[in-house]
Order: structure tokens, then sequence, then C-alpha cells
């Protein structure tokens, strides 16, 4: 038995939620096979739709939000883990309705667990996070349906958000010809400092939806933002070029036509990085420590702690935030 602290959510009588840091103890934790002691998380856009009582994310409060963690084991009841191991844990019901790694503990089944790969630490692990594996997911979709740095530009919708920035900069750092679109056209230049050659503002995306085709101009696009702004993208995209989509900040529902796909021959690639077998998300993540590893994350990154988190929620669910959100646990 352990107290510990941990942003709880709870729901009030008048419907409103409360975010504050509190004392828990490890008894208050679900069953799990595996007990951690949280050093690193981090904030990503489903924390904060938890932790502002979205049930789509999470059904029963009060409940401890965080998708993400990063730590050493604290106590194992099988046989491929021990206490003192350094582990990673991402995504499955992590955050949303098992208690998550906004608390200086969880609690979860071993079939959630990996050891973190050599060449990450627990820090530089939580710098990726879900975002730099949804992203990794998304580039490695990409390739597998026939992307090549020599093809063209490739496009990054959102590409000031988690996912977004660490897309631009996986792909820079493969020798694509990166475009990033946002709707901070104010942070142009941190783009160009992630690798972006070009910078493409949202409005230009959001041109020309009631046309059923429009001019080719991308050899492939990673999608953060979904909506109308996704179908655009597809309608854009080259002869035989693909779009990996992973996110629906703009909107989840968009207007459709056969045409691109018929008349292109293009792909529309959904990326999941929540419910994949664990072997493949432990393959991904020894591409990041080593192929595919970034060394220059910090750039990316604001560091807050518990007490600092509510704000950074209010933040990222008002579209303010740029980059990642690193939770010190400490």
């Amino acid at each position: 038995m352990s107290k510990f602290k941990a942003l709880l959510v709870s729901e009030g009588a008048d419907g409103t939620f409360e975010q504050r840091v509190v004392e828990r103890d490890t008894t208050d934790l679900p069953a799990g096979d595996v007990l951690i002691r949280v050093q690193y998380s981090s904030l990503n856009y489903k924390d904060a739709l938890s932790a502002s009582g979205s049930r789509a994310v999470t059904r029963r409060y009060p409940h401890t939000p965080g998708i993400d963690a990063a730590g050493v084991v604290a106590e194992s009841s099988v046989g491929e883990f021990a206490a003192g191991d350094e582990v990673i844990v991402t995504g499955y019901d992590l955050g949303m309705n098992t208690a998550g790694g906004f608390g200086q503990y969880i609690r979860v089944p071993a079939g959630w667990v990996i050891k973190r790969p050599k060449g990450l630490s627990l820090r530089e692990s939580m710098l990726l996070g879900t975002a730099g594996l949804t992203a990794a997911l998304c580039v490695d979709k990409l390739e597998q349906a026939g992307l090549n740095a020599a093809a063209g530009p490739v496009l990054v919708t959102g590409a000031t958000g988690g996912v977004g920035s660490i897309a631009v900069s996986l792909l820079a750092s493969l020798g694509y010809d990166v475009a990033a679109s946002t709707g901070k056209e104010e942070q142009g230049d941190f783009l160009r400092e992630l690798g972006a050659r070009q910078v493409v503002s949202r409005s230009a995306l959001q041109e020309g939806t009631e046309k059923p085709l429009l001019k080719e101009q991308w050899a492939g696009a990673v999608d953060t933002v979904g909506g109308e702004i996704l179908f655009n993208v597809v309608k854009s995209l080259q002869r035989g070029a693909s779009a990996a989509c992973c996110g629906l900040t703009a909107g989840a529902n968009f207007q459709a036509s056969v045409l691109p796909f018929i008349l292109r021959g293009v792909n529309l690639l959904g990326v999941d990085s929540v419910e994949l077998p664990l072997v493949v998300k432990a393959s991904m993540w020894d591409r990041l420590s080593v192929q595919w590893k970034l060394n220059d994350l910090e750039r990316l990154v604001h560091e807050v702690g518990l007490d600092d988190l509510p704000q950074a929620i209010e933040r990222i669910l008002a579209g303010k935030l740029v980059g990642r959100v690193l939770v010190n646990l400490g």
C-alpha cells in the first residue's frame, strides 16, 4: 500500500467537471498484473476530452485521465516483468475507463505493457507518447502503400499539434519534402525549424469543398484533423497516392465522392494506435528508438507537473497549444 498524487476529475451535482490534484492510495487502483510507479506521461487531446467530462471517452467519474505512462515496475504478478523494470504503456483502456498516467501509480494488465526500448529513455518515450507512435504508424502505412522520398511533397495537416509536429519532424528526417498545414500561421517559423519546406494555411485547404476533384498536389498526406479538410486533401492527392487519417479535431464527418478513388486510384488509410496488438506497438517503439529516432524532440515540448495540468488542458481544448506537453510526475 502506497500513497500517491493524481489528477482526479469529478462530476459536480450541477453536471460540471472539476479537476484537482488529490492524494490516493494504490488500493484504490483497479486489479491488474503490473503496478507501475509512473515517472512521465503526456497530454493528448483525448486526455483533455476525458478531463472535461466527455462520455465518449470516459463513462464513469471520478476518474484519472492519461492515456500514456512511462515508469518503473513496483510489483508484478507475472513472469514477464519484475520490480525495477522500466516500461511504457500507451493506449488500450489506460486513461479512458482505467485510472491513467496522470497519477503517480497505475495498475494494468501485463498485455498492455512493453519494456522500454534500449534506445529511448523513459523521458524520451513520453516526449513521443501516443502522438509519436501515431505519427510513426501513419508514415509506416504510407510507405507500405508505396510512398518514397522521391515521390513529391507530403502534406501534414494540424501540423502544430502533437501528432502533426512529430510527423513533420519524422518525415523531414527521412528526407521527405514536407508541407505543413496549420491554422496558426504565426507558427510558420516553428514548422520550418522542424523541417517543413512550405507552410500551407488551413483556409487554403478549405477551398473547393464543393468540387469533386482538385488539382493534384500531394504525393502523400498525414491528416490529423478530419472533417471537410480531409476530403479536400484526398481530392488533391496525386494519382495513386495515399492519405493516412488519424484525427478528427475538425470533425468526424465529411461529404465524400467516389471520383478521386476511381479516377485517380487514391487511397484513404485509417490509422489506430489504441487497440493495436502489443507486438505491433513494440515493433514501432523499437523503430522510433533506432532507425527513426528523433534527436530534437525537446524543442517540441512544454514540460508541466500535475498542478499545471488543468491550465494545459484548458489550452489544448481551446486550440492554443503547440507541440507536445510532457507531464513530469516526479
